[in-house]
């Protein structure tokens, strides 16, 4: 015989059946077959079995609280339930002691035998549970919602009895935690449908219109509950497209407005949760919102509130355990909000700031201090990324430590230059070499748009040059070279009015690599050659020494071998007048390249070696690969391919240690010809793809089209299915087209569609020639 009990607040009062799930119950798999496993009686170890349900408001813990209990039941596990709502978040949550009498009366203990509130009642429920036990009977207790261990802990049956609880907070020490999440996308949709067609069997609408029905399930952020209240409006009005529910709940002044059905609404469950907290709690949850990104780390936070980090992190860990912000997965130290938890604390900090100035000025001043925050710990990473021998802050260790705080902080910062002009101009400068280095392009192009909105709000023409310049060098890096162009062009302009003629210089130079990429190689000549003039007029032997570097990859290009031998020498020379080891090992690198095109392999080889051997001096580890890759590619030429194998997988491995994707997949490309080279074509298929998916990942699309013919080639070496090949044939001109490469693409597509198999190329190596640093906008 089966015993329930359900409360009516604040007493529980006895019912006749364990409420069954709502509709719909989906996605829940794994976390029914966690607490199954708690709860199973023939599981190893003693004592009770306890497991505790948290999560926020609305996640659905208690329909799977009610799961578990009928698949307990099912198993016949259990002989009786006990269900107890202990109210935990309502104005007057039920106390241990009201809990006990009901459920004392549901076990059949009358009123005129119940002892009064104290030991004696928690005695004579563990005595019941007991007679319960000797008699072969084990009963499951579930004690929904509650919001403090005192409310529970003299509940937990004692035996071999079962319990579970749920609450919106981590209730340690009471028994197995499980946290319940959002359900998955797909999921959220299936819950969103079975709730509809409860209403109405023949509701079409997720299945006339299933992208809709995603956005919508994403804009109720996956959540159980805003997804049964979504569903309750939209069967109130049975003509309402789901589009037209998604783009209101997007509109929306709050979201939370467009997620109340009148009986069930989500921000009075916040509110609830809220109410809970300290003030000092409820205060740092405020703040949160003013975060411009989706996560924040401990030291962050600190700086928000104002307050020493170790009393920060107390607080957020207590707001963790209150599910109202969670710990991010991926990192230590950091932690993030749902969706509708961020809607939510914007309103509640929006209602704070309108209460008045003294309010409003102290949120003004907590956000401009992380604004600050954040815009000085990039300028210090920022000179970590310099290249070696220049000064760096103390405020990180070493490179790696650096670029870890840029990969940690990257949506935090380029939200920040959201926020305020000045944010955005400062921010460009300090993250231009990061977002260059880790390939985030169009970040870069975004945020030196940003700058260059702000120099004219500003007022700032000083900057405004610059800013122009390095928006061109950002857009040459999307291979949007006419835009590139344009914002060069601008640049040397404004430099020129303003009579800077080192800025002036600088972007000439700027200006040769553009012109060069667009193939005007006339034009590139004269940008270089000005560039040039212009720093020998000003006595800057070093910045001359740059011009001439990329005045001879000009020539390269051309094919005037012997006139980039010059340039190249010239460049080289110079640096070693001023001492400049670093630069001076960029210009051996390059002749080493001019070399092999002139085919005088040892000399190239010599000036390979010497550039590795100086980059290694200053420590400059990625420009020390990028040596062993142009190595390797003359080892190629002389058909050394076990060196060359070699070289290339010293440079993979360098450029991994200093996470240069990049530069890491082109080893990989090269590590492929070497392999193939060598006859062992089933290594170097496996490189190909490796490299093919690498770049593809760093949306480096040309070359993604260089790399997907290598590899058509290789499989074709290899024996490859015909329709192997045509499909790499295929993939290498879609990624041309979108590198706006449309003669590399019309070649590749001519190999897709041939009929004939096309023959093994010898291998395509990918350079990696070097623009000088003087080269890049100042």
């Amino acid at each position: 015989m089966n015993t329930y009990l359900q409360q009516y607040a604040p007493v529980p009062t006895a019912l006749d059946a364990l409420p069954p799930p709502p509709v719909g119950f989906t996605g829940r798999e794994d976390d029914l077959a966690y607490i199954l496993g708690v709860l199973d009686p023939d599981r190893t170890g003693e004592g009770t079995a306890v497991a505790v349900l948290s999560g926020w408001g609305g996640v659905g813990k208690t329909t799977l609280a009610y799961a578990t209990g009928h698949a307990a039941q099912k198993r016949d596990w259990f002989t009786g339930v006990l269900l107890v709502d202990l109210h935990g978040y309502d104005p007057r949550p039920a106390q241990a002691e009201e809990a006990l009498e009901a459920l004392l009366r549901s076990l059949g203990v009358p009123h005129e035998h119940l002892p009064p509130p104290g030991a004696g009642r928690e005695a004579l429920y563990r005595s019941q549970l007991n007679l319960r036990q000797e008699k072969g009977e084990r009963l499951l207790v579930v004690a929904d919602n509650a919001s403090a261990i005192a409310q529970v802990q003299p509940l937990v049956p004692s035996g071999h009895h079962g319990m579970l609880v749920t609450s919106r907070h981590r209730l340690t020490g009471l028994g197995r935690m499980r946290t319940v999440n959002r359900l998955q996308p797909e999921d959220a949709v299936a819950l969103l449908e079975a709730a509809l067609k409860n209403n109405d069997p023949d509701d079409p609408r997720v299945g006339q219109d299933p992208e809709a029905a995603e956005r919508l399930a994403s804009a109720c952020g996956y959540l159980p509950l805003a997804l049964q209240i979504t569903a309750a409006l939209l069967a109130q009005d049975p003509g309402q497209p789901l589009s037209e529910r998604a783009d209101a709940l997007g509109g929306a002044q709050s979201v939370l407005d467009g997620l109340d059905d009148g009986e069930r609404s989500l921000r009075t469950m916040f509110d609830q949760s809220l109410e809970r907290l300290t003030p000092q709690e409820q205060d740092l949850f405020r703040l949160l919102a003013l975060n411009p990104g989706p996560n924040i780390s401990t030291l962050a936070a600190a700086v928000l509130a104002d307050q020493p980090q170790p009393a920060t992190e107390r607080l957020l860990a207590r707001l963790a355990a209150s599910h109202l912000i969670e710990r991010t997965p991926t990192a230590r130290g950091r932690w993030q909000m749902h969706d509708l938890l961020r809607a939510y604390a914007h309103e509640q900090a929006t209602a704070t700031m309108d209460r008045g100035r003294t309010p409003r000025r102290r949120y003004d001043q907590a956000r401009d201090r992380l604004i600050h925050h954040y815009i000085q710990h990039a300028e210090a990473a920022d000179t970590h990324l310099a290249p070696p021998g220049s000064a760096v802050s103390a405020r990180f260790t070493d490179r790696d430590q650096a670029l870890e705080w840029f990969d940690a902080e990257r949506e935090n910062l380029m939200a920040s230059a959201h926020t305020t002009p000045q944010a955005g101009l400062d921010l460009s400068f300090a993250l231009s070499s990061y977002l260059q280095w880790r390939r985030h392009l169009q970040d870069n192009v975004v945020v030196n748009a940003l700058a260059l909105d702000a120099c004219t709000k500003l007022k700032d023409s000083l900057n405004k040059a610059g800013v122009w310049s390095n928006l061109g060098g950002a857009l040459q890096d999307l291979r949007r070279f006419e835009d590139s162009l344009h914002a060069l062009e601008t640049a040397r302009d404004l430099y020129q009015q303003t009579g800077n003629t080192h800025g002036e210089a600088i972007t000439w130079n700027n200006l040769g690599n553009t012109y060069r990429e667009l193939r005007r190689f006339e034009d590139s000549l004269h940008a270089h050659q000005t560039a040039r003039d212009l720093h020998q007029q000003n006595d800057n032997t070093n910045s001359e020494a740059a011009a001439w570097n990329n005045l001879g990859n000009t020539y390269q290009e051309l094919r005037r071998f012997d006139d980039a031998l010059h340039a190249h020498q010239t460049a080289r020379d110079l640096h070693q007048q001023t001492r400049d080891t670093n630069d001076e090992a960029t210009a051996w690198n390059n002749l080493g390249n001019t070399y092999r095109e002139l085919r005088r392999f040892e000399d190239g080889l010599h000036a390979l070696e010497t550039a590795r051997d100086l980059h290694q001096q200053t420590g400059d580890t990625n420009s020390e690969a990028t040596a062993w890759n142009n190595l390797g590619n003359t080892y190629q030429e002389l058909r050394r391919f076990d060196d060359a194998l070699h070289a290339h997988q010293t440079a993979r491995d360098l450029h991994q240690q200093t996470r240069d994707t990049n530069s890491e997949a082109i080893a990989w490309n090269n590590i492929g010809t070497a392999y193939r080279g060598l006859g062992r074509v089933d290594e170097a298929v496996v490189a190909g793809k490796q490299a093919a998916a690498m770049l593809a990942a760093t949306r480096d699309w040309f070359y993604t089209g260089e790399a997907w013919g290598e590899l058509a080639t290789t499989l074709t070496a290899a024996g490859a299915d015909t329709a192997q090949v045509r499909e790499a044939w295929e993939q290498s001109a879609q990624a041309y087209t979108q590198a706006g490469a449309d003669e590399e693409a019309d070649v590749s597509r001519e190999h897709a569609n041939s009929t004939e198999t096309v023959e093994a190329q010898p291998p395509a190596v990918m350079d990696l020639p070097e623009k000088d640093a003087a080269s890049e906008s100042g």
